[in-house]
């Protein structure tokens, strides 16, 4: 278990731009359908919190293993890309976080995610949160483990399963967004299938090439996080052994900050370049396309940040992000392995 908590530290490679992207946004959806997905969305949300209280008084590690999730997936959720044909979008997040502690722990990870981009970042709707947990932190998570055991069950290597399994949970958020608003905006004369296929047009295409990103990133990732985890094999007492760990750690430690300065200026970057059209704004002319006179009826009005503090408040985001990281590198890496070697060479 510890061991797949190193796979959250890939947060330190990310970087943000704000936009709407796998989070429906406020107004997109009739307040009907708000219910309906707040319904279905609300026992998933309650048996999470009872889970995660389970394991975190087990084992109170499992604090720092919750806080890790929860940034992690806040910040990947939110890193906007370019894709195909003149477009961006963005990375999910939520599978590297099933892989550490759990699906069942994703929908109230999801839950606080989406409620703090909600009412701080413009990013997504509090009308539309049940929708968006469904998509995100129930549907994603659920098919990647459920892909991950099955294809570690045949035997195929884990890093073949952890690609799949990443690539896949974060499709399956973006069909089921998909689903969600064809069955809402129908095609009048192919009715839901067809409206489907025209929104898996703009989000499962666009979001073919960012799966795959996120795949081979959570393995070179895995691979680079593995390595912290080595023993030396001369022990030399006290402060020297000290050294001896810092001094083996240092690649990984070096690299892994290099990646968090490259993520922290990469929303001031994404603010002064023009990175493509983002699919939230293709759904929105899609679904004034399918309704025509659609105009977003917003149920709740949300802080909009100014266009020149749209960009800074999404790089604190992404230096909170590395701070709660570097915390549980060096609380689940660092400390630990100190201990480890301490009690092996008493």
């Amino acid at each position: 278990m510890n061991k797949r908590l190193y796979l959250l530290l890939l947060a330190l490679t990310l970087g943000l731009e704000p936009a709407g992207a796998m989070h429906i946004m406020e107004g997109f959806i009739p307040m009907k359908w708000c219910i309906i997905w707040y319904l279905i969305a609300l026992p998933f949300v309650v048996l999470s919190y009872r889970f995660v209280a389970r394991i975190v008084k087990a084992s109170p590690r499992m604090k720092s293993t919750f806080a890790l999730s929860a940034a992690y997936t806040f910040i990947l959720s939110a890193l906007k890309v370019p894709s195909v044909a003149g477009s961006s979008s963005h990375l999910t997040g939520t599978t590297l976080g099933t892989l550490a502690i759990g699906p069942m722990a994703m929908p109230l990870v999801g839950t606080i995610v989406l409620l703090f981009q909600a009412l701080l970042l413009a990013h997504g709707g509090i009308s539309t949160l049940g929708a968006n947990i469904f998509s995100l932190s129930i549907a994603g998570p659920f098919v990647a483990y459920a892909l991950y055991r099955l294809l570690m069950g045949l035997r195929l290597h884990r890093n073949v399963a952890i690609f799949v399994a990443t690539f896949c949970g974060s499709m399956a958020t973006y069909i089921v967004t998909s689903f969600q608003l064809a069955f809402v905006y129908p095609d009048a004369v192919s009715g839901i299938m067809g409206a489907a296929w025209k929104f898996l047009g703009i989000f499962a295409i666009t979001q073919v090439p960012l799966s795959i990103i996120e795949g081979v990133l959570t393995v070179v990732v895995i691979g680079l996080l593995d390595k912290s985890q080595v023993n030396t094999s001369v022990y030399t007492g006290g402060m020297k052994e000290e050294a001896q760990t810092k001094k083996s750690l240092r690649p990984q430690v070096i690299l892994l900050s290099i990646l968090g300065a490259i993520c922290l200026a990469l929303p001031i970057l994404a603010g002064i370049f023009d990175i493509g059209t983002g699919t939230d704004d293709q759904a929105g002319d899609m679904i004034g396309h399918l309704t025509p006179g659609f105009s977003p009826t917003p149920f709740w009005e949300s802080f909009e940040p100014s266009e020149l503090g749209e960009p800074l408040l999404f790089a604190l985001q992404v230096a909170i992000g590395i701070a709660l990281f570097a915390w549980g590198y060096y609380q689940l890496v660092y400390k630990k392995r100190l201990k480890k070697e301490h009690e092996e060479h008493i």
